[in-house]
C-alpha cells in the first residue's frame, strides 16, 4: 500500500505529469492524422528514441561512446526471427531469448572493453560489431547469410504482425515508455549517480568505493537488453533481416547522434534528438524516392553541427534547467525535508592500536625508484603528518596506501572495520574497508552539484538515494558547504574544491583519512576552516595521515611527523625534534627556516 501511495505521490510531482502528457501525443497525433505515412513516422521516432534512450545508459550516462551497439539490436532481431522460423515460437517469447543472448554477449565483450578508454573504446566496439556481423554472413544455414532472412508472415498479436500499422505504433510506444522509465529510474539512484561519476572522474569515482567496472558491466547489461526488445519489434515491422542492415556502423553512429543531439546523458535528450531529426529525413525519403537515398545522413550531419554550434549541450542540455524552472512552478512541487543527524558516526576501537602499515614499500616506474623501502604506520586516534621537498615520492606513497598503485614490493595492510587487519587489492576495496583519500589535484565531479558529490561518497553505506542525500547534507554543514549545495562543483573556487573534495571522502565514512595537500593554495581563512575541519573528524576517532607543504597548519596539527626525500624516511617522530633535524633541515625546512624558528 505504502508503495503504491508513493507511486501516486510521484505521478502528482508537475516534472512526472508533463512528462505523461508530452509523450501521450506520440499516440494522440498519429491517432488523429490517420496517415499509414504519419503512423510509420512515428513508428519510426518510437523505435530509434528508444534505441538511443538504451545506448545513452552506456553513452551517455557512463560516458563509454559505444559505436558498436547495433550487435544487441541485430541479435535481439535475429534471435526473434530464428525462433519463429525454426521452432515456432511467438515473438512475445523470442524477444526474451534475444535479451538473455545480448546480455551475455554484452557481458563478455564489455568485460575485456571496458578496460579500453576513449577512442579505443569506441574502436573496440566497432570491431566486435563487424566480427558478429561477419558471422552472421557465415553461417548462412542457419541465419540466411547475406541473402536476408524473411520473417513468416502469422498475422494477429500473438505473432506481433497486422495489417494495420496503428497497432505497431502501440506496441513501439510502449517499447519507447520502458526505456524511459528504466532510463530515469537509473538516472536517479545509486547506479545512475555512480555512471555519472565514473563518465566524470573514474579515480576519485574508485576513492569513493565505486567498483567501475561492476558499474560499467550493469550499465551495459541493462542497455543490451532494451536495445534487444526493441531489435526483436522491428524485425516483426519491417519482417526481412539481412546483417548489413541489422549490424550497420550507421544505425550505431545514428542513434547515438540523436543522444547527442538531444542532450547527451539526459531522460529525455535522446527522445527529443529523434522528435528533431527522424521526420526531416522520412519525409525527404517519402517525398523524394530513390533520388533521396543517403539524404539522411547529410540532414544528422547538418543538424549535429547546427546544434553544436548553438547549442552545445544538446536540446535538452541547454534548455532544460530554464524548462524545469517553468514546470517546477505548477501544482504539486513538494520541497525536500532536510534529515538532521550527526554527520560522522564516533568511531570505537582500542585506542593506539596500529590501523594502517607499510613495510618497506618500494615503487619502481622503469629506473626511478619512486619509493625506497618506506615503512610507515598509523595509530588509531592519531594526526601523523607527511613532509618532504616536491617529488621526494609522497603522493606515491599515498597511491599505495589507498590502492591506486601495486608496489613493486613491500606490503600494505589496513585494520578494517571489523578490526581484522588485510591487505585490499583495489582502490575501491581499500574505500569498502574505511580508507578515504583526497586528491592532491581535485578531482570533482563537475557536473554534479555540491552535494551530489558528497552523494557519490555516501552511497558506499546507503543504498537509498533519499538516504545518502541526507547523510551528504549532514557532511556539507560540516564543511561549511550547506549554502553551495546546489551549486555545479565546476562552478566553486579552489578553497571550496578542497573542502567538497574532504567532504566526498568523508561521506564514505572512513575510519582512515589520507589528506593530500588539502591546504595549498588556499587563502589564511580558508586555512583555518580546514584545520578546524581536521580537528573535528579527528575528534570523531579517525585516523588521519596528512601530506602538506604549509608547515604552521602542519606542525599544530600532528602528532607525529614522517619525513620523506628521495623516496625515503629520513626522518620521523615529535614535531618539535623533527624540525631540529639537520637533514631535514637541509633536504627541505632550509636554513632560513632555521634560523626563523631559532634552531
Amino acid at each position: 500500500m505504502s508503495q503504491m501511495l508513493s507511486l501516486l505521490a510521484r505521478i502528482t510531482e508537475p516534472r512526472v505529469y508533463v512528462a505523461l502528457v508530452a509523450l501521450s501525443l506520440l499516440v494522440i497525433v498519429p491517432a488523429l492524422n490517420g496517415s499509414p505515412f504519419v503512423v510509420h513516422i512515428f513508428v519510426t521516432i518510437c523505435v530509434f528514441a528508444a534505441l538511443s534512450t538504451a545506448w545513452n545508459i552506456v553513452g551517455g550516462y557512463a560516458g563509454q561512446l559505444s559505436l558498436g551497439h547495433t550487435m544487441f539490436y541485430g541479435l535481439g532481431a535475429y534471435t526473434t526471427a530464428m525462433l519463429i522460423q525454426h521452432f515456432g515460437l511467438s515473438p512475445w517469447i523470442g524477444m526474451w531469448g534475444g535479451a538473455v543472448v545480448s546480455i551475455i554477449v554484452a557481458m563478455v565483450i564489455g568485460y575485456p572493453c571496458f578496460r579500453l578508454r576513449g577512442p579505443f573504446f569506441s574502436l573496440a566496439t566497432i570491431a566486435f560489431l563487424e566480427v558478429i556481423r561477419l558471422l552472421f554472413i557465415h553461417f548462412h544455414g542457419v541465419t540466411g547469410g547475406s541473402a536476408g532472412l524473411i520473417v513468416p508472415l502469422k498475422l494477429g498479436w500473438a505473432w506481433m504482425i497486422f495489417q494495420d500499422k496503428f497497432n505497431y505504433l502501440i506496441i513501439a510506444f510502449g517499447l519507447l515508455l520502458l526505456t524511459i522509465a528504466v532510463s530515469a529510474a537509473i538516472r536517479h539512484s545509486r547506479l545512475g549517480y555512480y555512471l555519472t561519476a565514473v563518465r566524470e572522474r573514474e579515480d576519485a569515482a574508485s576513492a569513493a568505493g565505486v567498483n567501475n567496472t561492476r558499474a560499467k558491466l550493469a550499465a551495459v547489461a541493462i542497455s543490451a537488453g532494451l536495445t534487444s526488445f526493441v531489435g526483436s519489434f522491428h524485425a516483426m515491422y519491417m519482417t526481412f533481416l539481412e546483417p548489413a542492415t541489422m549490424f550497420s556502423l550507421t544505425t550505431a553512429v545514428e542513434i547515438a547522434m540523436y543522444a547527442l543531439i538531444g542532450g547527451l546523458g539526459t531522460v529525455f535528450g535522446p527522445l527529443l534528438g529523434a522528435l528533431f531529426v527522424v521526420p526531416i529525413a522520412e519525409a525527404a525519403r517519402g517525398w523524394l524516392g530513390a533520388s533521396a537515398n543517403g539524404l539522411h545522413g547529410f540532414v544528422y550531419g547538418v543538424v549535429l553541427v547546427l546544434i553544436t554550434i548553438t547549442l552545445p549541450g544538446g536540446l535538452v542540455g541547454t534548455l532544460g534547467e530554464r524548462f524545469n524552472r517553468l514546470v517546477d512552478r505548477l501544482p504539486g512541487a513538494r520541497p525536500r525535508a532536510d534529515r538532521m543527524a550527526p554527520a560522522l558516526k564516533q568511531i570505537t576501537g582500542t585506542p593506539g592500536e596500529t590501523v594502517l602499515e607499510t613495510k618497506n614499500l618500494t615503487m619502481k616506474f622503469g629506473g626511478l625508484t619512486a619509493t625506497d623501502n618506506v615503512s610507515v604506520d598509523l595509530k588509531r586516534g592519531e594526526i601523523l603528518g607527511i613532509i618532504g621537498p616536491n617529488g621526494a615520492g609522497k603522493t606515491t606513497l599515498f597511491n599505495q596506501m589507498s590502492g591506486f598503485l601495486t608496489p613493486s614490493a613491500g606490503t600494505v595492510t589496513v585494520r578494517g572495520r571489523d578490526g581484522v587487519m588485510s591487505s585490499p587489492t583495489s582502490a575501491d576495496a581499500f574505500a569498502r574497508l574505511g580508507v578515504g583519500r583526497t586528491f592532491q589535484i581535485v578531482q570533482p565531479f563537475g557536473k554534479l552539484t555540491v552535494v551530489e558529490n558528497i552523494m557519490i561518497g555516501a552511497f558506499l553505506h546507503h543504498r537509498g538515494v533519499e538516504d545518502a542525500r541526507a547523510a551528504a547534507l549532514r557532511v556539507a554543514k560540516l564543511v561549511g558547504l550547506e549554502n553551495l549545495k546546489d551549486v555545479e562543483a565546476r562552478n566553486l573556487p579552489i578553497g571550496d574544491l578542497k573542502r567538497l573534495e574532504v567532504a566526498r571522502t568523508l561521506a564514505t565514512e572512513p575510519e582512515i583519512l589520507l589528506l593530500d595537500e588539502v591546504m595549498a593554495g588556499q587563502s589564511q581563512s580558508d586555512t583555518q576552516k580546514m584545520v578546524g575541519i581536521i580537528r573535528a573528524i579527528r575528534d570523531t576517532g579517525v585516523s588521519v595521515i596528512a601530506i602538506e607543504h604549509n608547515m604552521q597548519a602542519i606542525m599544530s596539527l600532528s602528532d607525529r611527523i614522517v619525513v620523506i626525500d628521495s623516496g625515503k624516511v629520513i626522518a620521523e617522530g615529535d614535531p618539535q625534534k623533527v624540525v631540529r633535524d639537520r637533514r631535514v633541515i637541509e633536504a627541505y625546512l632550509g636554513e632560513d627556516f632555521a634560523d626563523a624558528q631559532g634552531l
